[in-house]
């Protein structure tokens, strides 16, 4: 796999465990970091939220980020950990929990929304009269985990803790540092990265389209297609296994 050149686009922390990752096993990557999070105050409805918890009878944590500022807040207003399910899309998310000695269930096999809604536990949880499920993200994200959840009878709130934003970078970032470090493959961890990385493209986008781009999700495959990429890889998962996983079974690029 060493003929991969790849960009990562995650936050900065994030993307330096997964440039480890790669270069590991031989495959270089540049990191250009298109998530800057920035939390969200927390107001009179979030800590009621929080002090209210036990009304849910599953709690769902979308992502690293949420899942770090969430166990701040169950730290200020829970001594003890409420008596309830915890789950999350992926392993990474539930080590956070399970450092704080929360046990929390996640899918083994892929670290998506549709994993999750597979989940037996997570099914029994809300296989109960007016089940109520929480899901703590970011502003935006994960809407078809909800919508599946209420197709399953299920009523579902949302505890938003932190907004993405795309970091203030000069025009032609983007297209200079793949030319630059001869780059021949994208990894995007969200739709939300995926529309930063379109929108920092800007007019080089059509050209940049052609390179293979990996993504986590159906989801964000689809989105990556209508916006007119043509090689996307869906790696059924953000974590850098899933990534992995897919650069074995993609063609390695010709150098």
């Amino acid at each position: 796999m060493t003929g991969w050149r790849l960009l990562l686009t995650r936050p900065a922390d994030e993307s330096a465990a997964l440039s480890d990752a790669l270069a590991q096993v031989g495959i270089f990557s540049s990191s250009l970091p298109l998530l800057e999070i920035e939390s969200i105050p927390v107001s009179d409805t979030m800590r009621e939220v929080i002090r209210d918890l036990e009304r849910y009878c599953a709690v769902i944590v979308v992502s690293k980020p949420a899942a770090r500022m969430a166990v701040g807040l169950l730290g200020q207003y829970w001594p003890r950990s409420p008596c309830l399910q915890w789950f999350s899309v992926g392993a990474a998310t539930a080590q956070i929990f399970q450092a704080r000695g929360v046990d929390v269930s996640f899918p083994v096999e892929g670290d998506d929304s549709e994993a999750l809604l597979e989940l037996p536990r997570l099914r029994e949880a809300i296989a109960r009269a007016d089940p109520r499920v929480l899901i703590m993200r970011g502003e935006g994200g994960r809407e078809l985990l909800a919508e599946r959840l209420r197709e399953l009878g299920a009523s579902v709130d949302y505890l938003e803790l932190y907004r993405r934003k795309l970091p203030n970078y000069p025009p032609a970032t983007l297209p200079e540092r793949i030319r630059a470090e001869r780059l021949n493959g994208l990894v995007v961890s969200s739709g939300q990265g995926f529309e930063h990385l379109r929108q920092l493209a800007g007019d080089a986008w059509p050209q940049l389209a052609g390179l293979p781009l990996f993504v986590p999700s159906p989801r964000v495959a689809e989105l990556a297609c209508a916006a007119g990429a043509e090689k996307v890889v869906d790696c059924r998962g953000a974590s850098a296994a899933a990534l992995l996983t897919a650069l074995r079974e993609h063609p390695e690029p010709v150098l």
